[in-house]
């Protein structure tokens, strides 16, 4: 994706297109319409709560900038706390869901690109920025996720603080030649992850059987390293602080599925 200038210009077109537009990209209406399912599991308190503090932690008495906002899945919870929050978000379907709940109107959100989009606020700096539940991801290319820790730190304070949680690739479930890795099989639904070890684009794959009839979505992804995270936050300036394997704070090992990373930009 970085072999050439033409190839980089390809690519941020290629994501350009895929999430703007006034379908909101991948995340409209029709994502947005069933994003809050009480029976996932990201939506339990036991996943939702852990982050919430942790980031408050982090934020102290400044403000809170969440990227890939969405429906305020961690947002209220971190305002709740007392914390000011603000968000950027390309889907204004998935904005409008957050609006829509109690708390809501007092999120502040400026759509667009959050790789690249400032926030529309006059109230100084950010004392935390975040990405959550593998959000980075939709950023499908390396140019894309590299402004996006650049972007991060224009927000930052001094000694402000860049938090990701995103999961390990799955590539030990990958045998030699394969490139395909369900995680769902029923009689009416299959999802599978598919990926190219070449260029570290991946895509989550849908089917689904109702009356008879067969529909298939396909959601583009660009997966990522914990040490390439690290030299893209110091490309922007920051360092890393502190990574663990969850937000309750337990240690990060080589079987960890997920890592909770944190830079920190220069106090000075």
């Amino acid at each position: 994706m970085t072999a050439s200038n033409a190839e980089t210009d390809q690519a941020r077109a290629t994501d350009d297109r895929h999430r703007a537009g006034d379908d909101d990209g991948y995340f409209g209406e029709p994502v947005a319409a069933e994003y809050d399912d009480p029976s996932s599991e990201m939506f339990t308190p036991a996943a939702i709560e852990p982050a919430a503090d942790f980031l408050a932690g982090l934020a102290g008495e400044g403000r809170a900038l969440e990227l890939g906002v969405g429906t305020g899945r961690i947002a209220l919870p971190l305002a709740r706390r007392g914390v000011e929050v603000h968000g950027i978000d390309m889907s204004r379907a998935m904005v409008a869901r957050m609006r829509a709940k109690e708390g809501g109107d007092a999120i502040g959100v400026t759509i667009g690109d959050f790789s690249s989009t400032r926030a529309e606020t006059t109230d100084g700096d950010f004392s935390v920025a975040y990405l959550v539940f593998n959000t980075i991801m939709n950023l499908t290319s390396q140019d894309a996720q590299v402004d996006c820790f650049r972007n991060v730190a224009a927000h930052l304070a001094p000694g402000g603080t860049f938090v990701i949680e995103v999961g390990i690739p799955e590539l030990r479930r990958l045998p030699p030649g394969q490139s395909v890795v369900p995680y769902h099989t029923s009689p009416t639904r299959w999802a599978f992850d598919v990926y190219d070890t070449a260029t570290q684009a991946t895509s989550s794959n849908y089917v689904e059987v109702v009356d008879g009839r067969g529909s298939y979505r396909s959601i583009p992804f660009r997966y990522v390293w914990p040490s390439e995270l690290d030299l893209m936050a110091r490309l922007a300036g920051m360092r890393l602080r502190e990574r663990w394997a969850g937000w309750g704070r337990e240690p990060f090992t080589g079987e960890s599925t997920k890592h909770v990373s944190v830079w920190e930009k220069p106090a000075a």
